[in-house]
Parts: structure tokens; C-alpha cells; sequence
């Protein structure tokens, strides 16, 4: 399998002149695609892509994971370019923002109130003050296991990446195992009073343990902390209320973007009428700057959000997303056991959520083997940074994709009997977005 990308190579180049990194996002950076193998794109439809030399793709983690309906879904669409064409923002609150947080609360009834942002780092670290107001506390308890937070201090200080932050933020975050219910209260324990916030994901690759969201509940309100859900990605891929609608489980506090929008910029706050008034105008106690931000209330992504709860709510978006993860799971361990690398590479996470880890001959998480897979994959029409679905793939998508990762198996294979993926990586490995050097 051959593909050539020069306009895409030269397209890097000058993004690499203007913009540090190459893109806006770290996650979308070239470093993270094997070399000369990083496609800009052109244009997407449904759950397919091009790039600027004319390639098509199936696309999956689509808008890393924002465009869970697909690239230019009618009903999103329709619904943003309608407010577009009848003024994106004002001097005061639009129609628009009390119809999009009624449909939020209806569709998660968990939540007493709502306020929208743009970003989800910005919802994090408005739940993150809040609990601190809260609380009068000043340490936040982080999920150490959960791969991302914020773009905010109070996140990035404790990653490779810390440069530019001083200590004394870092020290006021403190972090958490997942599932290890005795390990939090030692944390609570050992730092009694101290600690406003838990902040972490209800779910990611593993399904929480039996009583462990319910335990860390209990938890929170025996040390009088605030509970947070990071419902960036479960909300709405787990349920259309959410993790803590899945899991009947409901926190303080709640964050949401992702998949609320569908690419559009939208994100949300939301929790406990009690905690979210702080920031509001009916409060006797000090006021909270919660979230107050120009272009947090954009009406055409307010509506693209609603359109999207509609859509789940009505077409059982979640359940289509479990029944096409389901299919390309099972098709991608079934080729891979066939090629004597079931154990190599590893399909792991909930059916909507799926990832994919490259193991070496030891079974350890290798970057150069990584870069194989990822090779073959953009090769083959695959562009899969990830395996999460939307609900515009088809089954025959799916089953193309498999066909590719069947390939793809068969180098993989060829490279442990080796014991050299070397010659197979065109180049340097691709790198984790987390490192402390280029």
C-alpha cells in the first residue's frame, strides 16, 4: 500500500512556519503521525475525510472526539447556519441560551442548573473554583489514572509539560488512583480539610468497579468536598445523561463538551443549583467570576448543541454508537488473533470509546510499534488515531476498516519476528504529547 501527501508535506511546512507546533491542538500535531505520513485536511462528509492531495479516509476520534454524528450532520448543520443568518452575539442573552440550557437539563436531569462555554478547560477550572469558593479549601484532588484535565495551571503543572508554571500552583493539586476507594480517604485523611475537589472521569477504558462511584460519593460528603465529573468524552457517548445518568451516581458538579456540539465550540458547567448560584446574582455569600466569556454563549452553537441532543434523545445515538464499536472490535481482535498478534495489539475501552495499544514482544507500550500500525493504517484509507466511532460510520466502513487492520496485523507480525520494527516505520516513531523535551 502506497500514499503520496507532497501538498500535505509542504502544508505542514508552512503551518510549522506560522502556527508553534503545527496545529492548534497538540493532539493533532504531525509528531503524533508517522513521518511524512501527517495528512491536512481538505474537507469531511459523514465519517469520511480528504486531504488537500485528494485522499480519502475513514476518520475515526473525529474532532478528537467532538464529532460523535459525523462531519456536516443535516440536523447540526441546518440548526447553526438558521442563528448564523439571525446574529451570533449581543449585548444581552439570546433566545437561544434559555432554549439550549432547558434541552441540557431535560436531557440531564442530574444537573440543577447549566452555564455554556467554549472549551472544556474552561468548564474544568470554573468547577474547580467554584469548589474552591465552595469549600474554602485550596487543594484539588486530580484522577491520577485519567489522561487529561485542563489547559490551566492547576492541570498542566503536574504533567511533562510544566514548563512555565510555578511550584507553588503545583503543589496545591494532589491526585488519586482510580477505583482505590481506601487509597482517596488516606488522601482525604492526610490532608483533612484541605481538599475542595475530586475531579475525575466516572469511566474511561475500564468500567468503574463494583460500589467505587457510589464509595467516592460517600466519600466526598463524609469530608465535606466537592464531587466532579469530567464528562468531557462520557457525556453523551456513554448515555444521553451521561456517565452519572449510566451509572446513577450523581455529582456536585459536571462538565461537558466533546460530543455536545459536534465540532462546534460549545461546553457546559453543570451541577447543584446550591454550588452554581455562587456564581450568579441571587447569592448573600462573596461572588464567584464562575464563567464570563464573550463568546461563550455564540448562538449558532447553542443551536448546533441543541440539535444534538435532540438528535441522541430521538435516535438513539448512544446505543448506535455501542452497536458499531461492538462490530469493529470484534472484527479487529478476530484478524489480529489470526495473525499471531492478539496480544499485541489490544482493543481496549467501551464500545463507543474505543483505543488501540501497540505492544512490543515483551508487551510493553512501544512507540516505535505504534508507528507501524499507524503507518499501515493511513496507508490503507484509515485515519485512526484513535478507534472511536461516530454514528455516520456504516458496517461496510467498519468492515474496510478491518480489512486494513488485518493487513496492517500481518506487518505487525512480520516486525516481532524480526524483532525490529525498524524497517517498517518510514521514519522516526511518532511521540506522546506529554513530554517534557521536542
Amino acid at each position: 500500500m502506497t500514499r503520496q501527501l507532497p501538498k500535505s508535506m509542504r502544508a505542514n511546512e508552512r503551518l510549522h512556519a506560522m502556527i508553534p507546533g503545527g496545529a492548534h491542538t497538540y493532539a493533532k500535531g504531525d509528531d503524533q503521525y508517522p513521518e511524512n505520513l501527517a495528512p491536512v485536511i481538505s474537507h469531511g462528509l459523514g465519517a469520511h475525510v480528504w486531504d488537500v492531495d485528494g485522499n480519502e479516509y475513514i476518520e475515526y476520534g473525529s474532532g478528537l472526539r467532538a464529532v460523535s454524528l459525523g462531519h456536516v450532520h443535516p440536523r447540526v448543520s441546518e440548526a447553526a447556519h438558521r442563528e448564523i443568518d439571525r446574529g451570533a452575539n449581543f449585548a444581552r442573552p439570546s433566545i437561544v441560551e434559555e432554549r439550549a440550557a432547558a434541552k441540557f437539563l431535560e436531557t440531564v436531569p442530574t444537573a440543577e442548573m447549566v452555564k455554556f462555554a467554549k472549551n472544556g478547560s474552561d468548564a474544568t477550572t470554573a468547577a474547580v473554583k467554584l469548589a474552591r469558593a465552595a469549600t474554602g479549601r485550596p487543594l484539588v484532588a486530580i484522577c491520577r489514572d485519567h489522561a487529561f484535565f485542563s489547559i490551566d495551571d492547576w492541570f498542566i503543572g503536574t504533567t511533562a509539560m510544566s514548563a512555565g508554571i510555578p511550584d507553588g500552583i503545583t503543589d496545591l493539586t494532589v491526585s488519586f488512583p482510580y477505583g482505590d476507594l481506601p487509597a482517596t480517604e488516606r488522601l482525604l485523611r492526610e490532608n483533612a480539610g484541605r481538599i475542595a475537589c475530586l475531579i475525575l472521569e466516572a469511566s474511561t477504558q475500564l468500567e468503574p468497579p463494583a460500589g467505587y462511584l457510589v464509595g467516592l460519593r460517600e466519600l466526598a460528603d463524609r469530608y465535606g468536598c466537592v464531587l466532579i465529573f469530567d464528562e468531557m468524552i462520557t457525556g453523551f457517548r456513554w448515555s444521553e445523561a451521561g456517565a452519572q445518568g449510566l451509572y446513577g451516581v450523581t455529582p456536585d458538579l459536571s462538565t461537558f463538551g466533546k460530543a455536545l456540539g459536534n465540532g462546534f465550540a460549545v461546553s457546559a458547567l453543570a451541577g447543584k443549583r446550591e454550588l452554581m448560584e455562587l456564581g450568579g446574582l441571587r447569592t448573600g455569600e462573596d461572588r464567584v467570576f464562575l464563567l464570563s466569556t464573550t463568546h461563550g454563549a455564540e448562538t449558532h452553537s447553542l443551536a448546533a448543541a441543541i440539535a444534538v441532543m435532540e438528535t441522541y434523545t430521538e435516535e438513539g445515538i448512544a446505543a448506535r454508537l455501542h452497536a458499531l464499536g461492538d462490530r469493529l472490535a470484534a472484527g479487529v481482535r478476530e484478524v489480529a488473533a489470526s495473525a499471531g498478534v492478539g496480544e499485541h495489539v489490544v482493543v481496549r475501552g467501551r464500545a463507543s470509546n474505543l483505543v488501540f495499544a501497540t505492544l512490543d514482544a515483551e508487551k510493553n507500550p512501544s512507540q516505535e510499534y505504534r508507528t507501524l500500525f499507524l503507518r499501515q493504517l493511513v496507508t490503507g484509507g484509515v485515519l485512526g488515531p484513535s478507534f472511536v466511532v461516530s454514528s455516520a460510520l456504516s458496517e461496510e466502513d467498519i468492515d474496510r476498516t478491518v480489512e486494513v487492520v488485518s493487513q496492517a496485523c500481518l506487518v505487525y507480525r512480520k516486525a516481532l519476528d524480526a524483532d525490529d520494527p525498524a524497517p517498517w516505520l518510514g521514519g522516526r516513531p511518532v511521540k506522546p504529547v506529554f513530554r517534557r523535551r521536542v
